[in-house]
């Protein structure tokens, strides 16, 4: 489980900045602004960063649901840990908005992130999460 100081970087690609128009899948129909911040693998495991398969369809702060701000000032919520790491489904591969696939895509546009961009996730705490374009 994440705790304080727990950090990773991840450099921005164009799926992540723009999930609901760029992607490999037939699923839904174009959404624009949707984005999201991936985790990778390794720091999934290592902080312990559920999907709602590890947590039994439960959403739980500081499991899967995070209180999130970024140093910046333009976002302040919840995002939620999602998606599957595809060696155990029950790691989560991505921070989303929480019920808000727009939120990161929002924050993206008021920092005015491009592909190769860096972004930092550090945890504040077991249950906040604080993001930065660095």
């Amino acid at each position: 489980m994440a705790k304080a100081g727990d950090t990773f970087t991840i450099i921005l690609k164009q799926p992540h900045l723009n999930w609901g128009s760029y992607r490999y899948t037939n699923s839904r129909g174009v959404v624009y602004g949707e984005g999201y911040i991936p985790i990778p693998a390794k720091d999934a495991y290592r902080l312990g960063l559920l999907n709602s398969n590890g947590t039994n369809g439960q959403d739980i702060l500081g499991q899967n649901i995070f209180h999130c701000s970024s140093v910046d000032g333009h976002y302040n919520g919840y995002l939620k840990a999602q998606g599957n790491q595809g060696g155990d489904y029950n790691y989560a591969k991505q921070f989303a908005g929480n019920d808000d696939l727009k939120a990161i895509g929002d924050w993206y546009y008021a920092v005015g992130a491009n592909v190769g961009d860096r972004v930092k996730v550090t945890w504040i705490s077991s249950t906040e999460i604080q993001i930065e374009k660095i």
